[in-house]
């Protein structure tokens, strides 16, 4: 069974399931630093500071939900997008509340 949780138009379209949550991430690799640059049409913007080659990028994204969000990088997986800025991710284990908080996108933003 899935739900989605989709509270406002500024908040991203996150579907969650007993095994975690799936998200669509919009990347855009060669920035300075890597960040979550906001939500754009319910798609997490992300800036990488790795260049979109030989799987830089997908790296950095990886490794950066996973300081970010407080999980191993084997439980997030890239589910489809590899070569393309527009990308759906799987994080494991985490509710769609906890992944808006700790990318700072939930209600308590300021």
């Amino acid at each position: 069974m899935q739900r989605q949780s989709n509270l406002s138009r500024s908040e991203p379209a996150v579907q969650e399931d007993a095994n975690g949550v799936t998200f669509s991430a919009k990347i855009v690799p060669g920035s300075s630093r890597t960040v979550v640059a906001g939500v754009l049409e319910n798609v997490i913007k992300i800036r990488v500071a790795a260049a979109p080659e030989k799987g830089k990028a997908n790296q950095c994204l990886v490794e950066f939900l996973a300081r970010q969000l407080g999980v191993r990088k084997n439980v997030v997986e890239i589910i489809s997008g590899r070569m393309s800025p527009l990308k759906q991710v799987r994080v494991g284990g985490l509710s769609a509340t906890q992944l808006l908080e700790r990318l700072g996108l939930g209600e308590g933003k300021s």
